[in-house]
Parts: structure tokens; sequence; C-alpha cells
């Protein structure tokens, strides 16, 4: 494909939706043409499905398979119908969470076989693969109190899963980051917000733009 898919990963609280956008923004500035959508969503069908998933609209518990799937089911719908066609023209596409996001909840935080999750997540997406992922890295605790303070306590139904749940999939996403250290950069999030831009621009940089 033509364009460059570069996907934000991390616990809740870290900071993704802001270096995504602080991104976007930087490659807009320089002539790029960048596609920047959300995930689960960013189609009719998605955004149902991320209600379903986020919002318990259907009334009934989720079971840990039922999850698993509809997260791959808005996946494949955004890759075939906004992704695939924006990488085929060239375009830039700068994503807040992927397919490492399965991985890390239903696989390392739900306890699902990580491997065939991986194939999954190939089967949803095709021909459409991440050329570059950042892991913005923060402590668990640190992150679900940024979540807390911004939305007053409010949670979702992810947020609201037992502590332990997220220092699984915390460790997880470093796990994953050494299976592929090619594609996944480690970010420390807990530096200051124009700081862990200036890392990701200098990684941006020398990895994608100088080639």
């Amino acid at each position: 494909m033509k364009g460059k898919l570069i996907t934000f990963e991390g616990v809740e609280g870290g900071g993704k939706s802001t270096q995504a956008v602080m991104l976007t923004q930087k490659l807009r500035s320089l002539g790029y043409e960048v596609l920047t959508t959300r995930e689960p969503g960013g189609t009719p069908t998605g955004e149902i499905i991320r209600d379903i998933l986020q919002n318990d609209k259907s009334g009934e518990p989720i079971s840990p398979a039922t999850e698993a799937l509809l997260f791959c089911a808005s996946r494949a719908q955004l890759c075939h119908y906004v992704l695939g066609p924006a990488l085929e023209r060239g375009a830039w596409v700068v994503l807040d969470r992927f397919t490492d996001s399965t991985l890390a909840y239903q696989g390392y935080g739900r306890g699902f076989d990580v491997e065939a999750l991986r194939q999954m997540n190939d089967f949803a997406t095709g021909p459409v693969k991440p050329a570059l992922t950042f892991l913005i890295n923060i402590p668990v605790e640190l992150g679900l109190s940024r979540v807390l303070s911004r939305s007053n306590g409010a949670r979702d139904r992810i947020e609201r899963e037992p502590i332990e749940f997220h220092h699984r999939l915390h460790a997880g996403y470093l796990e994953i980051a050494k299976r592929e250290p090619d594609r996944i950069v480690v970010i420390d999030g807990e530096k200051k917000q124009f700081d862990v831009a200036d890392e990701i621009w200098k990684v941006v940089e020398s990895r994608l733009l100088k080639h």
C-alpha cells in the first residue's frame, strides 16, 4: 500500500488520543493527507458496535468471546471501507488503538489464546498493517486516576474492570513490544506532553519520512 498506518497503544489514560492528534496536526502542516478515526468505530456499523461494547446497550452481559469478536468485526468494517482505500491512495492514517489492543485486552487481560487472536486480527484486517506503533507506557494506577479525573468519576465498561485486569494487559503490552521491536516503539508517557510529542516525531522522521 502507498500510505502509512501509525497506531497508538497503551493502558487507559496514557495520553494516546492526545499524541495521535498532535502527530496528525504535524503531518498535515507538512502537506500530507492524514486520516484519523477511532477504534472500535469509524463506520456506521462500527459505531453501533462501539456503543454495545462501551455502554452496555444490549442490556445483557457480554461474554469474553463475544467481546473479542465484536472488536474484530468493527475492525474488519473499518479496514474494508475506510483504512484500506485511504492507504491505497497514499494517505497517512493515524489511529488511537488497533490490533494490539485486542491482544492486550482480550488476550492478556481476558486470558484468550494470543496466537488465536493474532489470526482473528489478520482475518479482520487483511493487508492493512501498521508501519509503526507507539506504545505510550505509564503505570496503571496513574492512567486510571487520569481517567477518573477527566470524567468526573464516570467509567465505561472496560475501565470498570478490576485493577488486576489492567495490570495484566499492561504487562501484555510490554510483552507484545518485545516481540516486535522493529514496529513498536515504547515511549515514556510520564514525560511532559510536548516532550513525548517531540520524541514521537523524531521516530517518525527517522523511520518513515527519510525513506
